[in-house]
């Protein structure tokens, strides 16, 4: 289940971001997960495509940056670090909590 509201919380900043730019097209995204997160690169790479489905990030490219610093205070987290979008504009997402990309 956590792995599910992370994936959904994912879609809704990748929304936001679309909306704030005029409804444009994303064109890739950059994600950061910590060495101790509860969602491996492997799932989120196998699930991007529905995630993004039916979204303006629907042909997005997904980028997965892998921490393997179990001491990094952010460790058990998962940032959404870029977003991309068509018109040539880059819109860098908030840092989030600790767990999950908030």
């Amino acid at each position: 289940m956590h792995e599910e509201a992370l994936l959904r919380d994912l879609r809704r900043k990748l929304l936001d971001v679309a909306r704030a730019e005029g409804n444009a097209p994303v064109r890739r995204v950059r994600v950061w997960v910590g060495a101790l997160a509860h969602v491996t690169p492997d799932v989120l790479r196998h699930r991007w495509s529905e995630v993004v489905s039916g979204t303006p990030a629907g042909a997005a490219e997904l980028t997965v940056d892998v921490s393997t610093d179990p001491d990094d205070p952010a460790a058990m987290g998962v940032r959404l670090v870029e977003v991309t979008v068509d018109e040539g504009g880059s819109a860098s997402a908030p840092a989030p909590a600790d767990e999950g990309v908030a």
